[in-house]
């Protein structure tokens, strides 16, 4: 889906640096070349492939707080400019994210919201970062992207949260033997490795698709009848699926091999409706986690889905990231506000600290932080997915959802565990 929107912002600021010797900043951002008075921004979101479900949440979230923004009085004084929304596609076929890229580089954006794939970021970002542009997603966990670049950040919290929320609940649930399905894939083969890690340490004795053992599966696989019957045969009580939605395919076949779907465990690439892929009412218990706090603010829901359906016409049929894509456009606008300039340099210098890095007075909306920082005030900016203050570009801490399938094949909210790493 390519959208394109403008909004008005107006405001003041002050120009600001990150204070000499806080390590919860990027280190060595290049300096600003330019003042910018307008923020442009292209997203790099998943309009095909394997993560395209994830795409209407993220695109509600980012619309809303432009909404919000523009409400407010917006930043610098000039319209905020979309200038497109590329392709990311997925890790099957580089192509189209490799053409995206090009495209991108040639506009004049100078904020990419995305990837929202760790390995297509991964893929990227030397080429999108060494053009000087700055990064930010609202969905990237790999582990292997913490600290990666002082023109990145984002505000999803690392793998090393959520592997470890999910184990804890496998080992609350009494699971002794555990076997992991697995995709070739940063993403992938980082949470297992969380995963296993926290298991193992609490004596939990892994029988298939571990670390080392080379049982991971290439991600446009599709059939899965050997993978699944070795895990089976392995003598596992659980069974943890770490894709994105080859779990459509694995799961079914978990079924007709006998495996109860109440000892199987996935994660927020593949915790998603399995209307129309299994029997009705068959995975009754099944268990995922999804980062993101879920007992906030319900009208926030209500206010994405909103605004998704005015975009598009559609329901909202999941809201996976929704609130990390809200405050994504919340705290570059907050950054480029404080820093005086929305170049990306100038982004990199801030936005830890508007995400609260150095102390400051708590504001929950846009109006709130605006006001006092023309009042010249440090703030800390209380996101709406409920994630701790930056550190070295990713969320200090962070709450992580717990989720389990009712007989309308949909996970629903079960709670909530706080992280930090």
């Amino acid at each position: 889906m390519v959208a394109t929107a403008a909004l008005v912002l107006a405001g003041c600021s002050t120009s600001a640096e990150p204070a000499p010797g806080d390590d919860s900043a990027p280190a060595e951002t290049p300096a600003a070349e330019e003042t910018l008075d307008t923020l442009k921004i292209a997203g790099l979101l998943p309009q095909t492939g394997s993560l395209g479900f994830l795409m209407p949440p993220v695109e509600g979230g980012m619309y809303l707080a432009l909404d919000d923004i523009n409400e407010a009085g917006g930043v610098l004084g000039n319209p905020v400019e979309i200038v497109d929304i590329f392709n990311e596609g997925e890790g099957a076929d580089r192509s189209v994210i490799d053409s995206s890229v090009d495209q991108l580089l040639s506009s004049d954006a100078a904020f990419v919201l995305g990837a929202m794939s760790t390995g297509q970021t991964l893929h990227v970002i030397d080429k999108i970062t060494e053009a000087g542009l700055m990064m930010g997603s609202p969905s990237n966990t790999g582990a292997v992207l913490e600290g990666y670049s002082p023109l990145y950040f984002r505000t999803a919290p690392s793998d090393n949260i959520q592997g470890g929320t999910l184990a804890q609940q496998i080992i609350s649930d009494g699971i002794t033997d555990v076997a992991f399905l697995t995709f070739n894939d940063d993403y992938g083969i980082g949470l297992r490795d969380k995963i296993q890690q926290v298991l193992e340490d609490a004596g939990v004795n892994i029988t298939y698709g571990g670390t080392g053992e080379g049982n991971e599966f290439p991600g446009d696989q599709r059939a899965f009848t050997s993978d699944v019957t070795a895990a089976v045969k392995s003598g596992a009580e659980g069974i943890v699926i770490v894709t994105f939605d080859q779990s459509e395919q694995i799961i079914p076949e978990l079924q007709d091999q006998g495996f109860d779907p109440a000892n199987i465990y996935l994660i927020d690439g593949n915790t998603n409706s399995l209307v129309g892929v299994v029997e009705a009412g068959s995975v009754v218990g099944m268990q995922g986690t999804i980062p993101g706090a879920q007992q906030g603010d319900p009208a926030f829901a209500d206010r994405v889905e909103a605004k998704y359906t005015e975009m598009t016409g559609n329901a909202l049929e999941s809201f996976t990231y929704a609130p990390e894509a809200y405050d994504l456009m919340m705290l570059t606008a907050l950054a480029a506000q404080r820093g005086g300039s929305a170049d990306p340099q100038t982004i990199s210098a801030n936005v830890h600290a508007v995400s609260g890095a150095d102390g400051g007075e708590e504001c929950e909306t846009y109006e709130e932080c605006l006001a006092l920082l023309e009042d010249g005030k440090e703030i800390h900016y209380v996101s709406k997915a409920g994630i701790g203050p930056l550190k070295n570009g990713d969320p200090s801490a962070a709450w992580i959802g717990i989720y389990e399938y009712d007989d309308s094949d949909t996970p629903q909210f079960k709670s909530e565990e706080f992280g930090e790493i």
